[in-house]
């Protein structure tokens, strides 16, 4: 089977509404955060972030698969010494949309370095927001089991006779353990922190993340042949793991430097580009290679 990557240039809100109901099985964005990448985007104020996000979330909805996900990696800002609220008042509207916030992940930078204002530290981590449909959706953890880890030499050592029964939660979570189920295992399911490096050496665009993070939501909540989306692309990030990793993509971003350098970026896959028409018409390919 093919794979595919289609790029989109235009105004992400207006370009979604191009694909079909129920096409895409991931979504892995990041959107211009508030008031940042004035340059670039334009800056969207704080204030008006959540009415300006909706319509995209509204689509993405829409083209979502009932199986799918969409990881939303997103961080607050600081006005005046005080957190803004736009995120958590956004994950209150989408709910409102009919999204499920199922859960969230934190990107740890680890190579973050450090720094002080009067009230606070440096920001060394972001949210990663997953949000889907329907509570049973795709998702393959044993693709990102890691290795056990240290923790293993004390507390697999001595077992208690609680540590070898499903042992429920004394906070009422209703999800138990059984220590020794892990006994003579190389490998563990991971925890919902990512510890990876920023990225520093794209000059071509000021917020791109690494290659390691669409990496591992791809891989969790795909398999080969499937159809990722980012509908702001950015440098292509997304797209480009996508494409390394066999599943099919989708761009979408309203800078046309960016749309081109994707372009050239990719591995030779089928590749089309769709320019905007008057009153988005149904768009036709600009051009297509096939090199396999």
């Amino acid at each position: 089977m093919k794979i595919t990557t289609d790029i989109y240039f235009g105004d992400s809100a207006e370009q979604l509404k191009l694909l079909p109901d129920n096409s895409v099985d991931l979504i892995v964005t990041s959107p211009p955060y508030a008031d940042q990448r004035k340059s670039t985007y334009g800056g969207i104020h704080h204030d008006k972030y959540v009415k300006w996000f909706l319509p995209v979330s509204k689509q993405l909805l829409r083209i979502l698969k009932p199986t799918g996900t969409f990881i939303l990696n997103i961080k607050e800002k600081v006005v005046d010494g005080e957190r803004c609220t736009y995120v958590i008042e956004l994950i209150l509207e989408m709910r409102k949309q009919g999204w499920l916030w199922s859960e969230e992940f934190i990107w740890h930078k680890k190579n973050c370095y450090p720094g002080k204002w009067p009230n606070r530290f440096r920001d060394a981590w972001e949210r990663l927001l997953q949000f889907n449909r329907n509570h049973k959706f795709n998702m393959y953890q044993e693709e990102v089991m890691v290795p056990m880890g240290e923790w293993v030499n004390s507390r697999l050592k001595n077992l208690s006779e609680t540590d070898k029964i499903r042992d429920n939660s004394k906070v009422g979570s209703g999800f138990g353990k059984n220590i020794s189920n892990w006994l003579n295992r190389d490998k563990a399911y991971p925890t919902n922190v990512l510890h990876l490096a920023t990225e520093c050496n794209n000059k071509n665009h000021s917020a791109a993340f690494p290659e390691e993070l669409p990496e591992w939501f791809i891989k969790l909540f795909t398999k080969e042949n499937d159809t990722v989306l980012d509908p702001f692309m950015g440098s292509g990030t997304t797209l480009i793991v996508a494409n390394r990793m066999k599943r099919n993509s989708i761009g979408i971003d309203n800078v046309p430097e960016y749309c081109e350098m994707v372009k050239k970026q990719l591995k030779p896959v089928e590749l089309y580009l769709f320019e905007p028409k008057a009153k988005y018409e149904k768009a036709k390919p600009e051009r297509r290679i096939t090199v396999r």
